[in-house]
């Protein structure tokens, strides 16, 4: 599409998603940010921020094939509840499930599962392709995740994730034995200058500041593996794969991006990540809350 005289001047990110509906594709402001951080949306040809500040006559190239309806639709998922109220709904989230539609997954997400669980009773706020998410785990990534019923939820949801007050305890499996018992990695974590598919620590001040604890649980220095606990102060994306890989320079067995499956020593059949443990403060109650997610099957003969 060619950018008109009248949209001269405003941001990327804020032009896309109403030329998108005037087209007939439903999708949400911070969807189009992922799509031009992923160079799914070009700029004459080039790759640009979402602030970029549109000059008429210029082409802007999509190349996405997203959600085209207005309403994400409910479907009967099985997924794992480990607390729901009028409030907020915990599950623990299956390998392999993609949290909400994006380009590729328009349906058979966890959000679909959602809906139709919650029978539509989710928070808009996030954008109609994401009603209620206020956190993420990858689709690899199995665990712990909550998502928000109503407004009031969404707000203090959100700002205890942004605010750094809620807990988050993971579990991984890495190929190799660390050199370290324990320890904190504090680095700054963005897109990769080359790949811009993947994460990397980057030199200040590029990147977002990505803090990590861990913990050596157990290792066996002959199958070159070990079991480690990880505890992130904030919530970048691919922070943990990326600290174990870069810092600790032992990867997660079986993730497909940064640990090269097929060399390893150990073979498995899932990337080894599991959000076993979410504590916040509850929206409605001001308690504080602790969920726990049960080890996955897989991860039993590491223990």
């Amino acid at each position: 599409m060619s950018v008109p005289g009248e949209s001269a001047g405003e941001r990327l990110d804020r032009f896309l998603p109403e030329a998108l509906k005037g087209r007939g594709v439903a999708t949400s402001r911070a969807l189009v940010q992922s799509w031009i951080k992923n160079a799914a949306v070009l700029v004459d040809g080039k790759q640009v921020k979402p602030r970029h500040a549109l000059v008429e006559g210029e082409l802007i190239q999509t190349t996405i094939s997203q959600v085209s309806r207005s309403e994400i639709e409910g479907e009967a998922i099985d997924i794992e509840i480990i607390f729901e109220d009028e409030d907020i709904v915990v599950v623990n989230k299956a390998h392999g499930l993609v949290v909400h539609p994006a380009s590729g997954n328009l349906d058979g997400t966890l959000v679909n599962a959602l809906m139709h669980h919650c029978k539509g009773q989710l928070c808009r706020m996030a954008g109609d392709d994401r009603p209620g998410i206020v956190h993420r785990l990858d689709k690899d990534t199995s665990g712990c995740l909550v998502a928000a019923k109503n407004e009031s939820a969404y707000h203090s949801l959100v700002a205890q994730f942004s605010g750094r007050e809620t807990d988050k305890i993971y579990r991984a499996v890495v190929s190799g034995v660390p050199a370290s018992e324990g320890g904190t990695f504090i680095t700054q974590i963005g897109r990769h200058p080359v790949n811009r598919k993947k994460m990397a620590v980057l030199k200040p001040p590029a990147g977002k500041e990505a803090i990590t604890d861990f913990r050596v649980l157990r290792s066996d220095s002959t199958a070159k593996w070990a079991s480690v606990e990880c505890i992130i102060h904030t919530g970048r994306t691919h922070q943990i794969r990326v600290h174990l890989k870069e810092c600790l320079h032992c990867p997660i067995l079986g993730d497909p991006v940064y640990g090269q499956p097929r060399r390893q020593k150990v073979q498995v059949n899932r990337m080894m990540l599991h959000a076993s443990q979410l504590s916040l403060t509850h929206p409605g109650t001001s308690d504080r809350m602790t969920f726990s997610a049960p080890l996955p099957d897989e991860f039993l003969a590491f223990e």
